[in-house]
């Protein structure tokens, strides 16, 4: 039976080593979100050649073609965008469940090959109820990835790239406060662990409260002991309450750090490519393309910003 003491402080291998258990499915599943994503945001240069085309008037010949060019090219990419999405979706609904049995399967036998004395001071219902939330919280780390971190990511990524066809400069530096912002945030969001695994326990040892007493019951009765219970059973809630406050206080505080961030480096992104326009170095098209790239850049990183830290917790 494998070891799995040494993933106690590696949760990314632990998860990782369920990802290469079925290694296609989870590849297809990544490669349909990156292509949706990007079919999103193409989708939004398809605005930019027709909104060229349009605004230089009523033109035969060449300006037709583009006209019709950027219809050909939204006709293509908004139903893939929303079909990929779909085909994630399905694929996800049987690898991240499959996930989740063969996680409990191989918990369990872990569980049970400990010695006796391993449950003397340890509740059945605390370590069991650690079971299924690992479960859970492996089921949502793998949902939050594929619909929560990965397109927020190659959303910007991709944006960062389109804004560049107008300005290499207004790239460059989106490139660098993107990594910036990421490495702060994670760090940031990291060093709050300490807060989640205290609620995590907290949490587990109210579950595992209410299935002992459950369980004993009738023992409970007859040494007279149900209002003791009810006293210990409101003190283990109050505590979890108390360690699930400090957990999302952390995490709100730096949602609102990285809110006013985005904002005000959106906002000198419209200014800029408003300035590049009045030079005549941006056209129409650009213009709206850096505006709608930019509340994208803007929805994706706070997007993004909240999976971070919600990944993290979990």
């Amino acid at each position: 039976m494998e070891d799995f003491c040494r993933f106690a402080d590696r949760p990314f291998a632990f998860l990782a080593r369920y990802v290469k258990v079925r290694p296609i499915a989870h590849a297809a599943i990544v490669t349909a979100v990156i292509a949706a994503v990007a079919c999103s945001v193409g989708a939004q240069y398809g605005v930019k050649v027709l909104v060229d085309t349009l605004t230089g008037g009523f033109y035969v010949g060449t300006h037709v073609r583009d006209a019709w060019f950027g219809f050909l090219l939204l006709a293509t990419l908004i139903p893939a965008d929303n079909l990929l999405w779909r085909v994630a979706s399905w694929i996800a609904s049987y690898t991240f469940v499959a996930v989740t049995g063969d996680l409990r399967r191989d918990l369990f036998r872990h569980l049970t090959g400990h010695a006796p004395s391993y449950f003397a001071d340890r509740m059945p219902g605390t370590l069991t109820s650690r079971i299924t939330a690992t479960s859970n919280a492996v089921f949502t780390v793998e949902n939050m990835f594929v619909w929560n971190v990965l397109p927020p990511c190659i959303a910007t990524v991709s944006a960062i790239l389109l804004i560049g066809t107008v300005s290499l400069a207004m790239s460059a530096g989106l490139i660098v406060i993107a990594c910036i912002m990421l490495m702060a945030l994670f760090r940031l969001a990291a060093a709050g662990k300490p807060l989640h695994d205290d609620f995590a326990d907290k949490a587990a040892a109210v579950d595992g409260e209410m299935v002992d007493v459950i369980s004993n019951l009738p023992l409970v009765r007859a040494f007279c002991g149900l209002s003791y219970e009810h006293d210990r059973f409101d003190a283990t809630v109050g505590r979890e309450l108390d360690a699930r406050g400090r957990s999302l206080r952390y995490l709100e505080k730096l949602r609102v750090l990285h809110a006013v961030v985005t904002i005000v480096l959106t906002i000198a992104l419209l200014a800029w490519v408003i300035t590049l326009w009045q030079q005549g170095a941006a056209t129409t098209g650009d213009v709206v393309l850096v505006c709608t790239l930019g509340l994208s850049i803007l929805s994706a990183t706070r997007d993004l910003a909240v999976a971070l830290v919600d990944v993290t917790q979990h």
